[in-house]
């Protein structure tokens, strides 16, 4: 707003001098612009030149919110007198941005939608990602806003579209609005540039882990009483050659035909990862505990409390045990080995409790002399069952291995030889150990004698005659039954630890816990797919490796919060509704040829708003951007109809 002054004549002082009124500007629909009178002021006989300039900015001033409490008295009470007249005559609206009123006519057959992409998924992670403050981590790692953007927008997707770098590439540059949300400059980015990303976060490994240990401790408040220790494992695509990492072992998915790499974590029984470490594939479970329970202290609780380390059977040796109690933590664990006293000892007043299933078991202590190790005896009638079936199942299994070397012998181009039959036979045994014991094997065999032809081109020598073994029968017979005292072992075993406790509840809760890193490894390989490993160099599988678990570091904080509020979804069921929500850019031509572009985050449904909610997260990123492209300018000497207008 400004000052319009005219001259007329002045009754008061009987001469002519300047009338002021207070005017706007505006653009009519044709594109002109005009002015209109807001207020009539009068003469301003009482004022000099310089105070009506004051006037005039103070007006504008108080129209959006600014009040001088320095200058010219008189100048700032007419100031308030204009304003609150202006106010009584609803001369001016001053309501809030959102009470304002975005008015134009538009032609509704140019409307057109572009550039849609998912946004929910990707916001959700984000928020998570920086409500543990990784970005605050890197940037006080002396890292650039360009490659913490390009970190954060690796790290959700991962989390959101766990694929290959070149695949993770387009799903940025085409589906993804996560580079918009981060501020990172799509057209910089490369599958390169992931790789290089990946593998400078890994050099940050240690420090990162430490710092999200305790900032999940501060934020939730967790004390870390309870620690989970477990190993996996994942199998690479190719042959590895020159790899100190991938060694060939036992699988856990069945994969031993493929190089294997391990990761050990832990974890406390909220989820959260307190250590990882990779080892070789070939690193037993046992002699995995003393690289990694050194750097517990360091990424737990400070709590003074001793924490409990839960191990299952396959880590729990003697020496790891010992390990444990000088570290200064207690543990439980499933007895690796119980000893036939322990078995036969007497056992306390049962105690029934019920699993997850609500399925009955019955917990007794064993009562011993032992002052250093405590046994539980744990009897699942569930569990006997099943374990009898497998028997059952292992035996099936291994007759009808040797109903098929059988049946290869009345075969014309079966199996035959007696050697060969009986390398058969030998990779049964082992492939079904527990059930070959309970029969008996009788192979018969018979010498022939075969014609070989002579190789020699010359006709008129004789053939040789030669002898083979060949397996003319094959009979078995099942000589034992499950004796009474290893069906009296089915569904038994014994749980052990050095605490000092007569509840046997307390116990069997602690142990249970067991399942929460099972969950995680669950996690890790299917929401995750952190295996196959197709990359080649060993820094390029530890960056994948790490990559995976810094964006399990947003999987866990978000379900853990959504547990809070009876929220039990898994990850993909999340980020299947949270990309219901999608951004989008809408254009549309006004009636002065001008393309309207409005950028919006479309509203979540139902399903995402509760998810919002539950972790108290903004529903979007941004309200609407909004850009005006007014319409080109002809050049002179230019005709209208050979000039291409914007969206034409």
């Amino acid at each position: 707003m400004y000052f319009k002054a005219t001259y007329r004549h002045n009754t008061k002082i009987n001469k002519s001098d300047w009338y002021y009124r207070l005017v706007e500007s505006y653009r009519n629909v044709l594109g002109e612009v005009r002015q209109r009178t807001v207020l009539s002021v009068g003469f301003l006989t009482e004022f000099s030149g310089d105070q009506i300039d004051q006037i005039e900015k103070g007006i504008c001033d108080r129209l959006i919110g600014q009040q001088s409490l320095f200058g010219d008295t008189e100048v700032t009470a007419f100031v308030e007198t204009l304003y609150q007249r202006m106010m009584k005559e609803k001369k001016v609206d001053l309501g809030t941005s959102q009470d304002k009123k975005d008015i134009d006519t538009v032609d509704l057959n140019t409307l057109k939608n572009k550039d849609v992409r998912e946004l929910g998924a990707e916001w959700l992670s984000l928020q998570a990602l920086r409500e543990l403050g990784i970005d605050d981590f890197l940037v006080s790692r002396d890292w650039s806003d360009e490659d913490v953007s390009l970190a954060m927008s690796h790290i959700v997707s991962r989390a959101v579209y766990p694929a290959s770098e070149l695949k993770t590439v387009r799903f940025m540059e085409d589906n993804s609005s996560i580079c918009e949300l981060t501020g990172y400059d799509i057209d910089k980015l490369t599958k390169d540039k992931l790789y290089a990303i990946s593998k400078k976060l890994l050099a940050e490994k240690q420090g990162l882990e430490t710092y999200l240990s305790k900032k999940t401790n501060d934020l939730f408040d967790l004390q870390d009483e309870i620690i989970l220790y477990d190993l996996t494992n994942s199998y690479f695509e190719g042959d590895k050659r020159g790899s100190n990492l991938a060694r060939h072992g036992r699988s856990k998915e069945k994969r031993s035909d493929c190089p294997l790499v391990v990761l050990a974590l832990v974890v406390n029984v909220e989820g959260f990862i307190k250590h990882s470490s990779i080892f070789q594939g070939n690193m037993s479970d046992s002699k995995s505990l003393c690289q990694v329970i050194d750097h517990l202290r360091s990424s737990t609780s400070t709590s003074t409390k001793r924490a409990i380390v839960v191990i299952d059977a396959g880590i729990a040796t003697e020496e790891n045990l010992a390990l444990i109690q000088e570290r200064g933590y207690d543990y439980v664990c499933v007895s690796r080995s119980t000893k036939a006293e322990i078995k036969k000892a007497e056992t306390g007043k049962p105690v029934i409790v019920n699993d997850r299933k609500n399925r009955e078991i019955t917990l007794e202590k064993v009562l011993t002399n032992n002052d250093s190790a405590y046994f539980m005896k744990v009897t699942s009638p569930t569990k006997a069952l099943k374990e009898k079936g497998m028997k059952t199942l292992f035996e099936q299994r291994f007759e009808d291995g040797l109903e098929c070397i059988k049946i290869s012998l009345t075969k014309k181009s079966g199996v035959k030889s007696y050697e060969k039959v009986i390398e058969r036979i030998g990779r049964l045994k082992q492939k079904y150990p527990s059930a070959h014991g309970r029969y008996k094997i009788d192979v018969e065999k018979q010498i022939v004698t075969v014609n070989s032809p002579s190789k020699s081109k010359k006709a008129k020598e004789v053939d040789a005659v030669k002898t083979k073994e060949i397996c003319s029968a094959l009979k078995w017979e099942k000589i034992a039954k499950l004796d009474a005292q290893k069906q009296e072992e089915c569904g038994v075993y014994f749980l052990r630890t050095c605490i000092q406790t007569d509840e046997e509840t307390l116990l069997w809760s602690i142990y249970n816990c067991i399942r929460n890193i099972e969950s995680t490894f669950r996690t890790l390989k299917t929401d995750l797919d952190l295996r196959p490993i197709f990359h080649k160099s060993d820094e390029a599988t530890q960056a994948h490796l790490h990559l995976g678990l810094l964006a399990y570091w947003v999987v866990s904080t978000v379900r853990f919060k959504l547990q809070q509020k009876e929220i039990k979804s898994e990850w993909r069921e999340i980020v299947r509704v949270m990309n219901t929500q999608k951004c989008v850019t809408t254009l549309i031509q006004n009636t002065r040829e001008q393309w309207i572009s409005i950028r919006k985050c479309s509203e979540p449904e139902e399903k995402a708003t509760k998810i919002y909610d539950a972790l108290k997260y903004k529903y979007a990123p941004f309200i609407r951007k909004k850009s005006v492209v007014p319409k080109p300018l002809i050049q002179k000497n230019e005709a209208a109809e050979n000039y291409n207008f914007i969206g034409g």
